[in-house]
């Protein structure tokens, strides 16, 4: 068999040291794509950029086609390095270079990782949108199954556990026509989250954990939810995001929390403002804050004082449910997007959970004391990663933004 034939089809079923058998002493062009694909199947993603851009730079102008691919190949190893801010650039323009040189296939799914950017940046809306523009009649099983695994992400953020299973069975039948293993098992591990615990829910009878539909059913209700994994408030189609106003967040998720009874005005200063004493500054600035907090959720809530403190009443439904994440601590939706077997840079984690780079690397440094990240490289080339949290899927946890979806 020839040895780049050889190559190609052992990185086609992720074969990727089957493929080095082939080519791993080989320097010409081809040989050095066909390494820098197999050393990215094997996580070794620095090594594989830098064959990727030999390859471009020995194709040259000559084969602009096979350039392109090289270009295409390198974005989406920028991608799984979780590099996004580059990687959208380098999608793009692979993209339409595929498509200059008429090369269908892979500028569908250099498309498709452009989708499948957006959903890690939580843009869900255009994300489904790019999605769905996409022709996926005729095309490659693999790539069916490529786009559904995004589809059936888009569907769990999106709070719609229907949509997603068949996203997913789309996805297992395209991926045994197109008898990938690591597509097959992608779709499994999807399968198996998908059912997992995704958060735990607080509403007056304790504490339990909750599935993917429990979620969806109570969204799909009239009930008052105080949504500690998304920072929001909601009641029926009415959604009050709290994201950017962190005070008022933690008074509604103690409120809650107590509810029907009322939250104390130590508590509550302890849990928005960290103060150990009830000062009397303290509470004139609870009161402030909890005003604010009366107008942002006027339309769904009545926050009203008591004798010790506050109470929160919903205007529809009857009981107040809290959803807090499915681990204690400020750090799970860092870990939701850790949980994956990609690593990431501090600046992409930021962009992905819309904070401070600063705030990302200090909680970073915390969970790697603890044990629960690891870190990798250094300086620039420094990634993070770690393993999904024993027994939960924290898909739920990642932040959605770009209008209501």
């Amino acid at each position: 068999m020839d040895p780049l034939l050889g190559a190609a089809q052992a990185l086609r079923v992720s074969d990727p040291l089957g493929a080095l058998k082939h080519v791993a002493l080989r320097d010409d062009a081809p040989g050095l794509a066909l390494r820098g694909i197999a050393m990215a199947q094997l996580g070794e993603y620095a090594t594989a950029r830098k064959l990727l851009g030999r390859a471009a730079r020995a194709f040259g102008s000559a084969a602009p086609a096979a350039r392109a691919r090289c270009l295409a190949a390198d974005a989406e190893v920028a991608l799984a390095s979780r590099d996004v801010s580059e990687a959208g650039l380098r999608l793009e323009a692979a993209a339409v270079a595929l498509e200059a040189h008429g090369d269908a296939a892979n500028a569908l799914f250099v498309r498709i990782q452009l989708a499948r950017r957006l959903l890690l940046l939580g843009k869900l809306t255009e994300a489904l949108r790019d999605l769905s523009s996409l022709e996926l009649r005729g095309a490659p099983a693999r790539l069916v199954a490529v786009a559904e695994l995004v589809r059936a992400d888009i569907a769990v953020r999106r709070l719609r556990s229907d949509d997603a299973r068949a996203a997913l069975e789309r996805a297992r039948v395209a991926a045994r026509f197109a008898k990938v293993p690591s597509l097959t098992a992608e779709v499994d591990r999807a399968t198996r989250d998908l059912d997992a615990p995704v958060a735990r829910l607080v509403d007056g009878g304790g504490e339990r954990a909750v599935s993917l539909s429990d979620v969806e059913q109570l969204a799909r209700s009239n009930e008052l939810v105080v949504d500690a994994c998304r920072r929001e408030v909601r009641a029926g189609t009415t959604v009050v995001s709290l994201l950017t106003r962190p005070v008022l967040f933690a008074i509604a998720a103690a409120l809650g929390e107590a509810a029907p009874a009322e939250a104390t005005r130590e508590a509550l200063i302890s849990r928005a403002f960290g103060g150990r004493t009830a000062s009397e500054s303290l509470r004139v600035r609870l009161r402030v804050e909890v005003g604010r907090l009366r107008r942002a959720l006027g339309s769904i809530a009545d926050v009203r004082a008591r004798p010790r403190g506050f109470a929160i009443t919903p205007r529809r439904g009857t009981r107040v449910h809290v959803l807090l994440p499915p681990m204690a601590g400020d750090a799970s939706p860092l870990l939701a997007l850790l949980a994956g077997t990609e690593s990431w840079s501090t600046s992409a984690l930021a962009a992905a959970l819309g904070s401070s780079q600063r705030t990302v690397q200090r909680a970073l440094v915390a969970l790697e004391a603890e044990g629960r990240v690891q870190s990798i490289g250094r300086g620039r080339t420094r990634r993070w990663a770690a393993p999904a949290p024993a027994g939960f899927a924290t898909t739920l946890l990642l932040i959605t933004r770009g209008g209501s979806v």
